[in-house]
This record gives structure tokens, C-alpha cells and sequence, in this order.
């Protein structure tokens, strides 16, 4: 089954389906067993609960500790509900401590503590080390499972000192330089250390200029650390300086994914960590409120049209032409919302230069209106035989164009002073001021010019 290892997910899960319906429960195990633990919790995600529970069962005990890691929340949640407590405890045990952070938190308390019970005094407080830190910082994302060297040992007794290491972490592509009190002083990289003299002291070949990640950076900040600096690994230090563990380029992988599931998904008041699988009324329940929300915001839009009903009877045209108004707006301030929330995600965006990007966002808008503008009042002409018409709507296009950049610009910023998510509001704030101001220009012009 080593082929497997290059197929995709869609034909995995096509070949999963297919040994399932044939009930071969040797095939499917030996096609579980053939991959990676992060393959094994996307093809479970991908099916609903019968099935999932049926390949859970076929998964090997002593990979299911590393598959209910790469899980997400509520999938991991009904796996550790068909487990026994010695399962929990076994699958627990060999995970990396950062991993088993992850996990333990949604384990019951009794396997918790029969899991602690299990550990050495060395690993608890590792563990330890990493549950005090949030698991959205560098603390909470951080290995302590780091080799450190001294700066003023030959590079000699480095090379002999690791040769008698008897585990080296995995992805270690550097040691960290720290003094005898556990201060971060900088790295000595494998290279450097199988390239030079190995008489030579790491002192004289070390790198300084690699600094400590603080162990409160937020993690979507350290993903851009990476990112910008082609990191594998990097030291995480606290505030006096004192290295605590290491970040991993793998770790910081599922940092990416996660927030770019949650800018999308959270546009649609969904999240990341719900099961896709999930029973009808849990997914019914969850997206009612979202539906609640924007069933309120298309009220307010039908009150605004229902204050110009005595215009939209006596000119049918305007009825006509509104839906062209709202949704011209709508997708134009989305444009400037998305550009202005991935500007504050990646830290580009802010106060010194938030002026700047509002003027472009206003003329972007004011030019499109102008143009389109002319392009609609033309149609609206030719179709209804009436110019009056063609140049209200003209002016209503260009008026909520304009005001939908001024709000695409500010929506994010004012939501992010009031400490909630703009991916998650924005969308539905936005609509509701495109419609509202859309209709009641358009319709406004309307009564007064033509009614």
C-alpha cells in the first residue's frame, strides 16, 4: 500500500468507501495503517458518525493518540467518547509534549490524572510548562524538548555529546546557545557545526542574530515570524530571557491552516472546529442564529424600501432597478472589508497608514461608480425610455459605492476596538449598510425626481 502515500484524500476516501460497502475490514485496516496519522484524521472527518466509528475501531491503538491530535475539536470529542480509559491513557503516552498539551485538555478528568500519573517528574513539568501558556501563543504552541550546548565548549564535545544523545527531536536543524542559567544566548546551526574546526569553541561560530520568540507572541505573529525569515525551528524565551522550548515549522503549518479556515468559514458564522458530519439539528442549531441575525438586517432593509412604497407604485421602474443599487455596493465594500481584514492579519494595516488606504479604497470606489454608473444609467435609458431614470440610479450607484468603501474601511477597525472578530461581523454589518443606504438614496432621488 505504499501508493497511497501520493494518492489524494478524494481518492483515498473514494477507495475507504468502496472496502466499506464490501465490509473488508482487513483491507481497510491495512489501507490505515499504510498512512500518515494527519491522513488518518482527514479521511475521518470526512465521513459521518456510523462510518467514523467503524474505521475508529480499525485505526492501530498505538496511532490513535497522534490521529486525535490532528482531528478538530468536536470530532476528537466524539472519538474520546467511544474510548475506554485505558485506551485514552495508551493513546496518550509517546506523544510530544506540545502534542499531548493539545490533547489533554479535552480528555476527562480521571484519564487526565492517570495520564500525569504515568509521566516522570521531568515530562510533567514539561507539560506543565506548556498548559501555563494560552495554546494561541508561542508558549502554548512551543516543544521544550530542545538540546542545548554551552558557548564555551569545543565543537568536538558537541559532535561527541550528540552521538551519544539517544534521541535527537525531530526537524532540529540548530542547537541553542544558553548560559549556565539557562539564558537564551543564540544558535549553533548543524551546519556550522559539521563545517568548521572542531577545535574551534561555539562561541566563535554561533549566531547571534537569531532572537528569542517571547513566549506571549500571539501565534498568528509567529506564523509570520516563519514565514518572512524561512524558519524550520526557532528558540521561544521568557521575560527575563530563559529559553523554555522550541516552534516548529509543523506546528506553525497547522497555525496557517486554522486561521485560513477561520477567515473563511467565520464569514459564514461557522468555525473551524465544527464536525462537517454532524447531525442535523447540531448543525441546525448552530447556523439558525446566523440566519436569526441576518433575517433582522433584511427586515431593516425591507422597512427602508416600505417607507417609498407610495414611489414604487407609481414608478415600477425604480422596483425594477433596486436589487442592481444594493448588490453593486455590496460587492464593492466587500472588496475593501477582505483587503482591509487581511491587512490587520498580517500586521500591514494600521494607524500610520491606515489614512492612506482609506483614500485609495475612496477613489477605487468613486472611479468604479463613475464608470459604472454611466454603463447602468445607459441600459436604464434604453430599457425604460426615461433619462431621469438612467441618472438617478446613475447617482445612486456612485453615492453607495463611496459609502460602502467608507464602511468596508471602517467595520474592521471599529470591530476590532470592540474585541470581536471582523471575519466573523463584518460581511453581515456590511450588507446591512449597503442595503439600507442603497435603497434609501436610490429610492429617495427616486420620490423626489420622479414622483
Amino acid at each position: 500500500m505504499e501508493a497511497a502515500e501520493t494518492q489524494t484524500t478524494g481518492s483515498l476516501l473514494e477507495q475507504l468507501t468502496q472496502a466499506l460497502d464490501r465490509g473488508a475490514a482487513d483491507s481497510i485496516r491495512q489501507m490505515l495503517g499504510s498512512l500518515h496519522a494527519a491522513e488518518v484524521a482527514d479521511l475521518l472527518e470526512s465521513y459521518p458518525q456510523g462510518p467514523r466509528e467503524i474505521l475508529w475501531e480499525l485505526v492501530e491503538p498505538d496511532v490513535r493518540g497522534e490521529v486525535l491530535v490532528e482531528v478538530n475539536d468536536e470530532v476528537r470529542a466524539g472519538l474520546i467518547s467511544l474510548m475506554e480509559s485505558e485506551q485514552l491513557v495508551a493513546a496518550a503516552e509517546g506523544l510530544d509534549t506540545d502534542d499531548l498539551a493539545d490533547l489533554i485538555a479535552d480528555l476527562p478528568g480521571a484519564v487526565t490524572r492517570e495520564v500525569l500519573r504515568s509521566m516522570d517528574k521531568q515530562n510533567r513539568d514539561r507539560l506543565e510548562a506548556v498548559l501555563h501558556y494560552p495554546e494561541d501563543t508561542a508558549g502554548g504552541l512551543m516543544n521544550v524538548d530542545t538540546v542545548t550546548v554551552r558557548a564555551s565548549v569545543t565543537l568536538d564535545v558537541v559532535l561527541r555529546y550528540l552521538r551519544v544523545h539517544v534521541d535527537i527531536p525531530e526537524t532540529t536543524d540548530k542547537l541553542f546557545v544558553v548560559d549556565r542559567n539557562d539564558v537564551y544566548k543564540g544558535i549553533l546551526r548543524l551546519s556550522a557545526l559539521l563545517t568548521n574546526d572542531p577545535e574551534l569553541l561555539v562561541v566563535d561560530v554561533m549566531d547571534r542574530d537569531v532572537q528569542g520568540i517571547p513566549s506571549d507572541m500571539p501565534d498568528d505573529e509567529v506564523a509570520r515570524l516563519f514565514e518572512d525569515r524561512n524558519l524550520i525551528s526557532a528558540p521561544v524565551v521568557d521575560g527575563n530571557g530563559r529559553l523554555l522550548g522550541r516552534i516548529t515549522i509543523d506546528d506553525v503549518v497547522d497555525v496557517i491552516r486554522e486561521d485560513a479556515d477561520h477567515s473563511l468559514l467565520s464569514m459564514a458564522g461557522l468555525d473551524e472546529e465544527d464536525d462537517t458530519f454532524a447531525p442535523v439539528l447540531t448543525s441546525a442549531r448552530r447556523r439558525a442564529v446566523w440566519l436569526g441575525i441576518n433575517l433582522f438586517t433584511a427586515f431593516l432593509a425591507s422597512w427602508v424600501i416600505g417607507l417609498f412604497q407610495a414611489t414604487l407604485q407609481q414608478v415600477v421602474a425604480l422596483a425594477v432597478l433596486m436589487p442592481i443599487v444594493a448588490s453593486m455596493g455590496g460587492i464593492a465594500g466587500s472588496q475593501t472589508l477582505i483587503i482591509v481584514i487581511r491587512g490587520l492579519a498580517l500586521g500591514q494595516v494600521g494607524s500610520s497608514n491606515a489614512r492612506w488606504l482609506m483614500v485609495k479604497e475612496l477613489a477605487v470606489s468613486a472611479l468604479n461608480g463613475i464608470v459604472w454608473s454611466l454603463v447602468v444609467a445607459l441600459l436604464a435609458t434604453l430599457w425604460f425610455g426615461d433619462i431621469n431614470i438612467g441618472l438617478i440610479i446613475a447617482a445612486a450607484l456612485i453615492i453607495n459605492l463611496v459609502c460602502a468603501a467608507i464602511a468596508g474601511f471602517t467595520i474592521p477597525f471599529t470591530l476590532t476596538r470592540l474585541k470581536i472578530d471582523p471575519a466573523h461581523a463584518g460581511t453581515v454589518v456590511l450588507t446591512t449598510i449597503t442595503d439600507v443606504v442603497g435603497f434609501m438614496v436610490f429610492l429617495g432621488l427616486g420620490t423626489i425626481f420622479l414622483v
